[in-house]
């Protein structure tokens, strides 16, 4: 599916209805989960997933301050993305609450209270260079949001697939369908901008090749994208 314009894209992202409704959240069969036993090595890899689909808020207010947020048709769906991404993080924070997996009180604020000062700092550099290079650095966030939501849906795909959890098999696939809508408004913004321009594509290639981290490292730390990766993708598969 190819879109000429990013009101295109936006069109087609908005003419779909969401998949986590409040009816289907009603629907899932939470009294179901444990009665179907899984893994506890699959517990670190979700209280990731919950921690990162939570604190994309923070992603969402640095992406606000660039030329990129100042796009109306980007920020019209950055700002639903916003709103969307916090409810698969609620929806992972009951399974693990119905599965018996232990989560602090607080643990939105705590996630957030614990951003380290490097991040915090690399944030605002980031914020500083992307300045100069305006409507250029948009082709940078669309390609990197591209890269994590194909990513991110990768992940998910792969944990139902290993934990053979019925009823988590249900919250990842809605979740995923909903990912799956982001991450191809992001390609198609992503290819719309850089096809206009050989230096877009120039700048997008190398600032992914020299700084993109696996999603959610910066938020959370490398040793836990570590545990993630190796729970998820270690094998021959």
């Amino acid at each position: 599916m190819l879109f000429e314009t990013t009101k295109d894209v936006l069109d087609w992202y908005q003419s779909g209805d969401r998949v986590i409704t409040p009816a289907f959240i009603d629907g899932v069969p939470w009294a179901e989960i444990k009665n179907h036993p899984i893994d506890p090595k699959f517990f670190p890899v979700l209280l990731y997933m919950r921690d990162v689909e939570t604190m994309t808020t923070r992603y969402f207010d640095e992406l606000m301050k660039s030329a990129t947020g100042k796009e109306p048709m980007i920020r019209e769906f950055m700002e639903q993305w916003a709103m969307e991404e916090p409810v698969h993080g609620a929806l992972l924070s009951r399974f693990l609450e119905e599965a018996g997996c232990p989560q602090e009180t607080d643990w939105k604020k705590k996630g957030f209270d614990r951003l380290s000062i490097s991040y915090r700092v690399r944030s605002k550099i980031q914020e500083w260079i992307t300045l100069p290079f305006g409507k250029n650095f948009t082709s940078v966030h669309m390609t990197w949001g591209a890269i994590h939501e194909y990513s991110t849906l990768t992940g998910y795909r792969r944990l139902w697939e290993l934990s053979g959890h019925p009823v988590l098999e249900v919250l990842l696939k809605a979740i995923a369908r909903e990912e799956a809508k982001h991450s191809l408004f992001y390609w198609s913004v992503a290819r719309i901008h850089l096809k206009e321009s050989p230096f877009r594509q120039q700048l997008a290639r190398y600032l992914v090749e020299k700084f993109w981290k696996p999603v959610g490292e910066g938020v959370k730390t490398e040793a836990e994208s570590n545990v993630v990766i190796r729970t998820l993708f270690s094998g021959k598969d």
